[in-house]
């Protein structure tokens, strides 16, 4: 076989983690030219393989020299060239058998090493079939497309890793534009917290955004878990239990039990409602009945009872009017002041978040306010999860900054419970499964346990998925500029890596550190990427490559603007520009127009 044109020299040295070749002497060009295409030999990150009888090992070629790693004090020939390759073995091959990942048998010394050619690779890339979907070319061959496993990229979860303008949101936006187009049942929820994916997908997917008049997104805060909703309202720090907690999640439940038998979805046993429970109930009546608790008067120093009340006028929990009593005297007289002093702490500041325009996504829910409301949470599955476009883009992008971390969690361990809970059904679980992903997961899904505005509500919710998803037919990607920053909960859990250009040595160390041990030589390849290419390493790739990502069209709107286009037009501003600029700051509207 060493007559073979793809011939390229012999093994001089074995280990566990590598394999070391000399090249021939023989070879007539350091880019022979084998069925019309020329191969360079010694390309760091090219495939070689290694025949031993009737199974073929195949290994990516990691350093080049010109003198044997292995031998010390060798003479070698001037100009001989660099003919020593470091080699890490990858997966082998036997007969007609599909490739397979890992290595059983290893060479020895002086087996042959041959070029890997584009039939080579054609061979173990495979074409497409059900269950595979294309990502792109391999970088070092235009006409050679890249399959990724479906099953494994979605359920055993993923990564895209890019510095910024590496190509992170084309990658991603191709990844699911290729789902959508093999798979009439997919499920895909896109969570976009600057809404840039919208024009990727116009008239493909349904897209959810505060304030929009065909498809508002609504958050009710009663999904809330009672940790979560005692921090928005009071900044309740979790794990402690003061009085006025305890009294807040008493009324909370009460108030939760009188609608529990009224529910659209079905009526729950009160005996099962918790504070935890996501039961509708009326906040602005928790504020009127805390309000009125502390402000009252009664003619009864003693027995301070609803009936012994000063009333002068009750008030309207719907239009925040709080009751009116007889002011209270400052001597031990008729009207007396009310006792009940724990909460008032707490009465103001659930007031002003209830009244803050900004929060009306979570306080004042279009029909889902209340059980008299038309609409219940089967409704908001039927509609983020069970639509005919297949693909939801909830664009968070109108979220206050502090909210994006609850607003997450909640979403995120909403959907994870509906699969849970309904993994035996037909139409949702694990008969449907769901991929939910996360843009600019750095922001909200961050290692440590506190950062400003981030209390880890988010993070817990996603690490569940990441975790335990897979069983109930959840997975999750997630999409960042900072790998580094990530939890490394959840890229311990990822068993697909597309690394794009990564720039900082902190990003690209993490990944060498998450990802398979012998790809260490593909991922020092990630600062030296163009724009556009990825390394795809894990289980959802026959073998770990060097992929040119296909163009997406139209895209996302996250490319750069044309500045020198754009600096090259004079500009002075008018006495009506930058009013509708500032009407957006304050309405929190991305598409307002100024008011005539």
């Amino acid at each position: 076989m060493n007559t073979d044109i793809t011939y390229l020299g012999r093994v001089i040295n074995v280990n566990s983690g590598s394999v070391e070749v000399e090249i021939s002497k023989e070879i007539p060009s350091a880019a022979p030219i084998i069925n019309g295409r020329l191969y360079k030999i010694g390309q760091i990150g090219t495939f070689v393989k290694f025949p031993v009888g009737n199974l073929t090992l195949f290994g990516l070629v990691s350093s080049v020299s010109n003198t044997p790693a292995s031998i010390e004090n060798i003479e070698y020939e001037p100009n001989y060239g660099s003919r020593f390759l470091q080699v890490q073995l990858i997966g082998e091959k036997l007969g007609n058998d599909p490739f397979e990942k890992g290595i059983g048998t290893f060479p020895t010394i002086n087996d042959e090493v041959h070029l890997v050619t584009e039939d080579d690779l054609s061979r173990i890339y495979g074409v497409k079939s059900n269950g595979f979907i294309e990502i792109g070319k391999h970088a070092s061959s235009e006409n050679l497309p890249v399959y990724i496993n479906l099953h494994n990229l979605v359920l055993r979860h993923s990564a895209i890793l890019g510095s910024t303008g590496s190509g992170k949101s084309n990658t991603t936006a191709n990844v699911i534009k290729r789902i959508l187009e093999d798979n009439q049942g997919s499920r895909i929820v896109l969570v976009d917290t600057h809404g840039e994916y919208a024009s990727a997908f116009e008239g493909k997917a349904k897209v959810f955004r505060i304030n929009e008049k065909k498809n508002p997104l609504f958050v009710p805060f009663w999904m809330m878990s009672f940790d979560e909703l005692s921090f928005f309202l009071v900044g309740r720090t979790e794990g402690q239990e003061k009085p006025e907690d305890k009294q807040l999640r008493e009324k909370i439940i009460e108030l939760k039990k009188v609608n529990c038998s009224k529910l659209k979805a079905g009526s729950v046993n009160p005996d099962y409602v918790t504070a935890d429970s996501p039961i509708p109930f009326d906040i602005k009546q928790l504020w009127y009945d805390f309000d009125r608790e502390l402000n009252a008067t009664y003619n009864s120093g003693s027995d301070q009872i609803p009936a012994n009340e000063c009333l002068i006028e009750e008030g309207d929990p719907k239009t925040f009017k709080p009751a009116s009593f007889t002011p209270y005297t400052t001597l031990n007289a008729v009207p007396y002041k009310s006792k009940r002093q724990t909460m008032y702490p707490y009465v103001g500041k659930i007031y002003s978040r209830i009244k803050d325009t900004r929060y009306s996504f979570m306080f004042n829910p279009s029909n889902y306010a209340d059980a008299d409301s038309a609409n219940d949470l089967d409704d908001l599955l039927r509609n983020w999860i069970g639509n005919s476009e297949r693909l939801t883009i909830l664009d968070l992008s109108g979220v206050p900054f502090e909210l994006i971390d609850i607003s997450v969690g909640l979403i995120s361990r909403f959907l994870y419970d509906s699969m849970y809970w309904g993994r035996f059904d037909d139409y949702t679980g694990r008969s449907r499964p769901l991929l939910m992903v996360y843009e600019e997961a750095h922001s909200y899904l961050p290692k440590s346990e506190r950062t400003l505005n981030v209390y880890g509500y988010a993070r817990k919710a996603v690490e569940k998925i990441f975790k335990e998803g897979r069983k109930f037919g959840i997975g999750a990607m997630v999409v960042t500029q900072r790998p580094s920053e990530i939890s490394e909960t959840i890229l311990a859990q990822v068993g697909t890596f597309i690394a794009l250009r990564l720039t900082n040595s902190g990003d690209k160390n993490t990944v060498q550190s998450s990802a398979p041990n012998n790809m260490n030589s593909l991922i020092e390849l990630l600062p030296s990427l163009r724009i556009g290419e990825a390394i795809v390493v894990g289980e959802a790739i026959n073998i770990p490559s060097r992929v040119k990502i296909n163009l997406v069209e139209p895209r996302p709107s996250s490319n750069d603007p044309d500045l020198s286009k754009a600096w090259n037009k004079a500009f002075v501003a008018d006495e009506n520009d930058y009013k509708s600029v500032v009407l957006s700051i304050r309405e929190q509207k991305v598409e307002s127009k100024p008011k005539k």
